[in-house]
């Protein structure tokens, strides 16, 4: 894999999206020389980010060629929208349409980005998420809702995405929420027997949350309940930032650590050419470098 490449990144774009209330920012960043194609990652941020956080991953994906495309979901705090909002019970509904319609709105976000025309590669596409976004991600990848019955809600999975990355999805619901989860989040429960696209899961073995009554394991449900070639990346003593993919030094981190979102740069950025067919060797190379590492840990099937 080759060094890294100067970025550019334009936002906010803006993509119409009528009775959402407000239309969708997005924030779209990609190497700003070299030639496609590009392969495309479209990012769904944690509860109340937006598409300005996590640049510590989307920087370094844009880096090493890929576009990386950002959009505000309703929950941002920079759109302040009130609990007692009609539209807030099916938020994570329409976190899903903003994906779609960033899928949906490629050739308008390649047009607002000087000298982007014409390099996306719209063959190689994945979605990665963090906390909620993760788990609005996994939609995209074969997941879904199941109702108050356990009755499995719309199949919303996207045929143009062909792997993903889930950073801290929450695990099964049911009795493995707290009373305050099942009460407050009704749409965290999701079932993944049909999430057969390629993915790579990552929790914290420290991350323990006051939405499950099961320990740190509940954030690896994604990996051990779904189908097909997935992969597990486990990280030692991480909370639920995982080091700070947020942002460095953003508040909400209590486990700062360079070396693991150092780590997550480069394994992220790995597993994505891998899955979209841009090259493997990289991929190999982190799996082997983490063999014994006091960072974590890594498996795989399929």
């Amino acid at each position: 894999m080759s060094g890294p490449t100067p970025v550019i990144s334009v936002g906010p774009v803006v993509l119409p999206a009528p009775g959402r209330g407000v239309d969708l920012h997005v924030r779209v960043s990609a190497p700003a020389t070299g030639d496609g194609p590009l392969p495309v990652v479209v990012f769904s941020h944690g509860f109340g980010e937006s598409m300005d956080g996590y640049a510590p991953l989307a920087d370094h994906w844009a880096a090493h060629g890929f576009v990386v495309v950002r959009p505000t979901h309703l929950d941002s705090r920079r759109l302040g929208l009130a609990p007692d909002d009609p539209r807030t019970p099916e938020i994570w509904r329409i976190r899903v349409d903003d994906l779609v319609r960033v899928l949906d709105g490629l050739d308008a976000l390649e047009a607002a980005v000087p000298g982007l025309a014409g390099r996306s590669d719209r063959g190689r596409v994945a979605v990665a998420g963090h906390s909620w976004g993760a788990q609005t991600a996994g939609t995209l990848l074969g997941a879904r809702v199941l109702d108050a019955d356990g009755v499995p809600g719309e199949d919303l999975a996207d045929p143009r995405v062909g792997a993903g990355v889930l950073l801290a999805a929450a695990g099964r619901g049911g009795d493995d929420l707290t009373p305050f989860a099942a009460e407050h989040f009704p749409f965290m429960n999701p079932d993944f027997a049909g999430m057969a696209t390629p993915a790579l899961v990552v929790a914290g073995d420290d991350d323990h949350s006051r939405l499950s009554v099961r320990g740190p394991d509940w954030w690896t449900d994604a990996y051990h309940l779904s189908p097909g070639r997935k992969s597990l990346l486990t990280l030692s003593g991480a909370h639920h930032s995982l080091g700070g993919v947020s942002g460095y030094g953003a508040a909400e981190t209590t486990d700062e650590s360079p070396e693991r979102v150092a780590l997550l740069q480069r394994l992220t950025t790995a597993y994505l050419r891998d899955a979209l067919g841009v090259e493997h060797e990289s991929w190999k190379r982190e799996c082997a470098a983490l063999e014994g590492s006091p960072l974590g840990r890594l498996e795989s099937r399929g």
